[in-house]
């Protein structure tokens, strides 16, 4: 193992808390791992998962990104995105229930995607995508249903692989892949892979969060563009936030 990458295996087992990482450089095809086939609870990351169903189904023809869904009050949960701020419950096309879902990370936005599937049926079609253990449990922000010890959990190279689908224009077709790139890069939550960049490069990436978790997952456009994929959980948040930062920043500097 080459001195740069050994460090960075080094800071990740320096780090409190159940550690994940996975990397890919996109024109090498230099690869590293640490715990990367290991589940991890995904917290928001499960929303990537979820949108690539989605966008299969549409491409499909079985379903409709300009499909209306209307929203209801007892739909409405706390946290992260848009819905909330309305002052009445919205009615809402697929298509901006997914922009809210990436780019906002909204939960009720999240949760009225899964309510046209069912959890079942999201996990059947997780497999159908090549999912082998990342999976679906409980809908977001279950506090009932994560007490009884339901979670969501996503592994670091399964994600990966989506990763490297949707850069190659290999996910379900060029036009899919494009469009889940195009909405992953308006990410609005950037303190953690592009937190360093100042902006120099896209990111497309879709993070996670929680007590004790911090993941952050997707594609630095760089010159040799890679994936980065952190997971943690009972995690000292903030170190492991600084060190994604860190890892990521170096990444695009040692090429």
């Amino acid at each position: 193992m080459n001195k740069r990458f050994l460090n960075i295996i080094e800071s990740l087992e320096a780090c409190k808390g159940d550690i994940g990482f996975y990397y890919k450089n996109l024109v090498t095809g230099e690869e590293l791992g640490y715990n990367e086939d290991k589940e991890f609870m995904a917290a928001s990351v499960i929303k990537l998962p979820i949108f690539a169903v989605v966008m299969k189904k549409v491409a499909e023809g079985s379903l409709d990104l300009n499909m209306k869904i209307a929203v209801r009050e007892e739909d409405i949960v706390p946290s992260c995105g848009a819905i909330n701020l309305y002052s009445t419950p919205p009615v809402l096309d697929l298509k901006t229930l997914c922009n809210f879902m990436i780019a906002l990370s909204d939960n009720t936005a999240t949760n009225l995607v899964i309510d046209l599937f069912g959890i079942e049926k999201l996990n059947e079609e997780f497999s159908e995508i090549g999912f082998e253990k990342t999976h679906l449990e409980r809908y977001l922000f279950d506090r009932e249903a994560s007490k009884l010890g339901y979670e969501n959990y996503f592994v670091p190279t399964e994600i990966g692989i989506l990763l490297e689908k949707l850069y190659k224009n290999d996910f379900v077709n060029r036009e899919t892949s494009e469009e889940m790139l195009r909405v992953l890069k308006m990410q609005k939550i950037n303190h953690k892979i592009p937190g360093l960049m100042k902006g120099k490069y896209e990111v497309a990436h879709k993070t996670g969060e929680d007590d004790g978790i911090s993941n952050d997952v997707g594609i630095v456009f760089c010159k040799e563009p890679f994936i980065v994929v952190f997971a943690s959980n009972n995690a000292n948040v903030g170190e492991f936030e600084n060190l994604i930062r860190q890892i990521s920043l170096q990444l695009t500097m040692e090429q």
